[in-house]
């Protein structure tokens, strides 16, 4: 074997070795893209005892205890002949008591507005016409420029210390 040092090839290696390695890497360059093309079988299906064979993963929604006992009761009401569209009797007594409930609030609020005084009307009257002078205003500030809204700032604060020297 000759030790080649030249140009061509990794200083102090043999040049057959470098030869050998590079028709390895083709081979095994070649093997990967033949194997793309066609399909390879699973190792489990030549039946080889010694690989743990796959097992389907298990529907967590399915093995709650809530979808099985729900799924027992669909097949028993099946079998006995009722309808899917009859609710159980716990939920029709509990959608009562929400509807009752519901009444009952409204009905306290209808009761609420009817004690208002007059005076306590014409607050919230007030409290909502200047509300709504705010919210005029405050789109009136968001269209303006900017040198207008740095100058009435500037205004604000001016005021503010004037008043505070005169006390």
């Amino acid at each position: 074997m000759s030790w080649d040092t030249g140009q061509h090839g990794a200083p102090g290696l043999p040049r057959g070795t470098l030869q050998k390695s590079a028709s390895m890497y083709t081979e095994i360059q070649q093997e990967h893209s033949d194997s793309g093309s066609i399909l390879t079988h699973p190792d489990y299906i030549d039946g080889n005892p010694d690989l743990i064979k796959p097992k389907k993963l298990l529907n967590p929604v399915k093995a709650s205890k809530s979808h099985q006992e729900l799924h027992r009761e669909l097949l028993m009401n099946h079998k006995r002949g009722l309808s899917v569209d009859s609710k159980p009797e716990l939920q029709r007594v509990l959608e009562h008591r929400r509807r009752n409930q519901v009444l009952r609030q409204k009905k306290e609020e209808e009761e609420a507005k009817k004690l208002q005084s007059p005076f306590e009307k014409e607050l919230l009257k007030r409290h909502q016409r200047l509300d709504q002078l705010e919210k005029e205003q405050e789109k009136q500030e968001d269209h303006a420029p900017e040198f207008i809204k740095v100058k009435e700032n500037l205004r604000r604060t001016s005021t503010v210390t004037g008043e505070e020297k005169a006390a």
